[in-house]
């Protein structure tokens, strides 16, 4: 039952990480931390939630798939800039690894504490492009220039690494405001750029899963029972993409995390 369970988490967040350009990490960490929850192997509550650092490595790993099964329908709508891509991964593979290495000296409590307030602020932004939508850039008043793209980059690397989430999430709002990047460009920019980063953290959390007395196993199973529903979900998302309104699809992906997010930080 909890195989069946991690598989439909990960069909959910493949759909809305390839419809999203996001990694799914948004959508599988508040579902594992409500279904699943924190508790130690004898059922007393954990103090330190260190077993948000296994939800995260298992997230880390289907971000992986996430991103890799959402780019051929970025590819066949020709909407890859290359040029962007190339100078947005290495900053963000660097800060990825940064961000990684500081979660890890921190109980599991501090990264929990941190996507909630992430999980606000996304929904809020959200909301806000919901009820005044940004105009889309035309291709004159594209800005991607080296230093706001690698800004932009580093940024999106540091969030990643640190609260496990993929980062395309910061990418995609941040390529549109700061680099005026069009909305479908910036969300195929970012699976692309996520299929060259994601694996790092990954690679990482899997290894310091020993540091928290946490078994990199338990990760790998969870992970790969999620992977199976994403790789699934992410193809279609990714077709979403290039053919369905966005704004009122993710107003209800808001309103879903919104709610997680509350009960995650005990309002209800």
């Amino acid at each position: 039952m909890e195989i069946l369970i991690a598989a439909v988490i990960g069909l959910v967040a493949g759909v809305v990480g390839g419809l999203c350009g996001i990694g799914g990490s948004i959508i599988m960490l508040p579902a594992l931390a409500l279904v699943f929850g924190y508790d130690l192997p004898d059922g007393e509550p954990d103090p330190t939630r260190n077993a948000h650092h296994l939800y995260m490595a298992a997230a880390a790993m289907v971000n992986v798939v996430v991103a890799a099964t959402s780019i051929r329908p970025h590819i066949r709508a020709k909407a890859i800039d290359r040029g962007i891509v190339m100078r947005l991964v290495p900053p963000m593979a660097i800060a990825s690894i940064a961000g990684v290495v500081l979660s890890n000296e921190l109980p599991g409590r501090y990264p929990k504490a941190a996507l909630i307030v992430f999980l606000f602020l996304f929904v809020a932004w959200t909301l806000f492009t919901a009820i005044r939508k940004l105009p889309e850039p035309t291709p004159e008043q594209l800005r991607a220039t080296t230093p706001r793209v690698v800004g932009i980059g580093t940024l999106a690397g540091f969030l990643a690494g640190f609260l496990a989430i993929g980062g395309g999430i910061v990418l995609v709002p941040s390529m549109q405001i700061i680099a005026r990047v069009q909305l479908r460009r910036a969300i195929a920019a970012s699976a692309v750029a996520m299929c060259a980063v994601a694996p790092i953290g990954a690679v990482l959390r899997l290894a310091t899963l020993g540091d928290h007395d946490l078994a990199w196993m338990d990760a790998v199973s969870l992970g790969l029972a999620m992977a199976v529903g994403a790789a699934i979900g992410s193809p279609l998302g990714a077709r979403l993409t290039h053919v369905l309104k966005l704004q009122y699809l993710r107003l209800v992906v808001a309103i879903v995390l919104g709610v997680s997010g509350a009960k995650m930080a005990g309002f209800f």
